[in-house]
């Protein structure tokens, strides 16, 4: 082997295990992200159904469906001086749906946890078989985690995952409505 060739093949190897090891960083054991959040999802989810624009309209003909928005919720800056007022972004979703902020983070708190879990019981009537179509926005992480855990933690079994989410709604030029999230005390 050419010593060009050996620099290339040492060059591969070292490549290839930073990025396994980068990979690691973003994921917890359990295969949650846990960082990065806005970046390239996969195609597809091994624990409920990939679904288009299209799809979830299509679902929407069913009165039965329940759309969930995982959109986290705007964090007032830090440094931001406190004498000064802080209008938080507005958040425009799917008509309809149900917006529970931060269920989607790779970690969740123990009252986060259950905020989820109990609103999805509130909306669902207890019926883990209902359609639940989860979103956010395109290439976020948040709805992936929020499906996973639905169907694997909660032990729903008709998940649909819209990866597109409110970004391809929105740029196919359909309805969008302001939302306020579901309170963390109105549980």
């Amino acid at each position: 082997m050419t010593c060009a060739a050996t620099l290339l093949c040492l060059l591969i190897f070292y490549t290839t295990n930073l990025d396994a090891d980068e990979d690691t960083k973003r994921f917890s054991s359990d295969g949650y992200r846990i960082t990065d959040f806005r970046s390239p999802v996969p195609d597809t989810i091994p624990f409920g159904i990939t679904v288009t624009t299209q799809q979830v309209q299509k679902l929407l003909q069913d009165d039965d469906v329940i759309l969930i928005d995982v959109m986290p919720a705007p964090i007032k800056p830090k440094d931001r001086p406190s004498g000064l007022l802080w209008m938080p972004p507005t958040r425009y979703n799917i008509p309809g749906s149900v917006w529970l902020p931060n269920v989607g983070y790779g970690a969740l708190s123990d009252e986060l946890e259950a905020y989820f879990e109990v609103n999805l019981a509130k909306y669902s009537a207890g019926d883990k078989s209902r359609k639940i179509v989860i979103y956010c926005q395109a290439d976020c992480w948040m709805s992936w985690n929020a499906a996973k855990r639905a169907a694997t933690c909660f032990g729903y079994t008709q998940i649909y995952w819209y990866p597109d989410g409110t970004t391809d709604w929105e740029a196919t030029g359909l309805m969008m409505e302001k939302s306020t999230p579901v309170p963390m005390d109105k549980q």
